[in-house]
């Protein structure tokens, strides 16, 4: 993924879903100056990790 994209997930209101590592993931922030960002499962954890834009998979 680009961060491009990762900006309009950000943006919009649609539930848009992005994997990382197999696994379904919401986008909390995007840090552009280190090209990742903080993220965390979905589901009921909560524990948050920063991984690389370029990791992540639309769909």
């Amino acid at each position: 993924m680009d961060m491009n994209r990762v900006k309009q997930i950000l943006s919009s209101p649609a539930d848009i879903k992005v994997m990382y590592n197999g696994s379904s993931i919401w986008i909390d922030e995007l840090h552009e100056d280190q090209e990742m960002v903080t993220c965390h499962l979905r589901g009921p954890l909560e524990e948050r990790t920063q991984v690389a834009v370029s990791e992540l998979i639309e769909g």
